[in-house]
């Protein structure tokens, strides 16, 4: 409960061929026995994750990959699920066992460059064998730092140099923690967010955006007021003064944008969190796409958590309900999970991506280069649901936005 979501941890992604020593580096930098080292070749079969804290970066995630080299049809499936995570990765680490170097790692380097994601290499096992000076010197020209090491199990040399190294190329953003809401009031004012209680709220608890939302708002100075829709009216004749925003669950908007006043700002936690996560013009845009569908259009839904879907649940029974409401048209809706996404993207005539809370933002970066290069429109839950009902120019309403409708 204390650890920061890893959907807002720099992801460190090591990649390269089998028994390179991905994991015994994972485990020299994390200083645990994360990964299991072996000397046979294949051992790391899933991408394995390690949250910790790196200083002065704050919180990361390491995340050791299947060697992309591995053959046959287990093989495929373990180089599937690496490629899966070229999406995710801020910054790459290319390990190589020193003196090796082909159009394999050339390959892994262009793919990180291709997506304009730092990387790092790293010639491990230097204790046995020498890397190339000619590929050093490559490197070099490049701009792509390069590290020694030798990470064995008695032998942990260059692992300083590796966290200088890393600390030097993460992306600049992550030196400064991105708000999620300070810059639409001003500090100290109060904020307020509705909260539904319903079957889908976690027993005890409230659900990440919520949670991240509260801090963001503290961290602000500002007041953060908890309401159930339920509640809103009397809540607000209570106050002073009109507050400086108000945030809601994208699924009560339409009673809450009749409670709050017009002059007041007012959003959803999924619409700040399609900013914060992805690229709220570009959903905004693609948002119009519903207006396009046809009878027997296939939309994808992705939903970002694995969580069990029960009641009406918002992906599975919802968002599709009041798509169809709104169209007066019968489609098909696809759902994915996780890290799931389509190969072939151009079966769809519309993609609608949830909040993303369980997601970094270069995930959902790629996943919208994606759709952009496959030409097919991607939104969002907050904006696909306000638009479906009739309010988007409202949930806008804090930022640039004007005339979507």
């Amino acid at each position: 409960m204390k650890d920061t979501p890893k959907g807002m941890r720099l992801h460190i992604s090591l990649f390269g061929r089998r028994n390179v020593g991905k994991s015994s580096l994972l485990n020299a930098l994390t200083r645990q026995q994360v990964s299991i080292v072996s000397d046979i070749p294949g051992t790391t079969t899933d991408p394995v994750e390690k949250p910790m804290e790196l200083l002065p970066l704050g919180p990361v995630l390491f995340i050791d990959t299947a060697g992309i080299d591995d053959t046959g049809t287990l093989g495929e499936m373990r180089a599937e699920k690496t490629r899966q995570v070229f999406e995710r990765t801020d910054l790459g680490v290319l390990v190589t066992a020193a003196g090796e170097w082909s159009e394999f790692e050339d390959a892994i380097l262009n793919e990180l460059e291709k997506r304009k994601t730092p990387v790092i290499v790293v010639f491990n096992k230097t204790d046995i064998a020498r890397p190339a000076g000619e590929i050093e010197q490559k490197l070099k020209e490049r701009a792509i730092p390069a590290v020694r090491t030798a990470a064995a199990a008695n032998a942990e040399q260059g692992i300083l140099e590796l966290k200088e190294a890393i600390i030097r190329t993460a992306p600049e953003e992550f030196m400064e923690t991105p708000t999620i809401l300070g810059d639409l009031m001003p500090s100290g004012e109060i904020v307020v967010m509705v909260v539904p209680i319903d079957i889908e709220a976690p027993r005890g608890r409230l659900i990440l955006p919520q949670v991240q939302s509260i801090r963001d708002a503290l961290d602000n100075n500002s007041c953060a007021l908890m309401v159930k829709e339920s509640e809103l009216r009397a809540a607000l004749d209570k106050l002073k003064n009109p507050p400086a925003l108000v945030v809601t669950d994208s699924q009560v908007f339409s009673r809450v944008a009749v409670e709050v006043p017009p002059e007041v700002p007012l959003t959803s936690f999924s619409i700040l969190f399609a900013r914060l996560k992805g690229n709220l013009g570009e959903f905004v845009d693609g948002v119009r796409a519903i207006d396009k569908l046809a009878s027997g259009s296939r939309v994808l839904v992705l939903e970002s958590c694995a969580h069990h879907p029960i009641g009406e649940d918002i992906g599975r029974v919802k968002i599709p309900n009041w798509i169809r409401k709104y169209t007066g048209l019968d489609m098909e809706f696809v759902h994915m999970q996780g890290h799931d996404f389509p190969d072939d993207l151009k079966q769809y005539q519309l993609v609608v991506h949830c909040g993303a809370c369980m997601l970094n933002r270069r995930e959902v970066m790629s996943r919208i280069l994606r759709c952009r290069e496959a030409g097919v429109p991607v939104t969002n839950y907050g904006v696909a649901i306000t638009y479906s009902l009739g309010v988007l120019d409202r949930a806008l309403s804090p930022f640039s936005f004007k005339n979507v409708q």
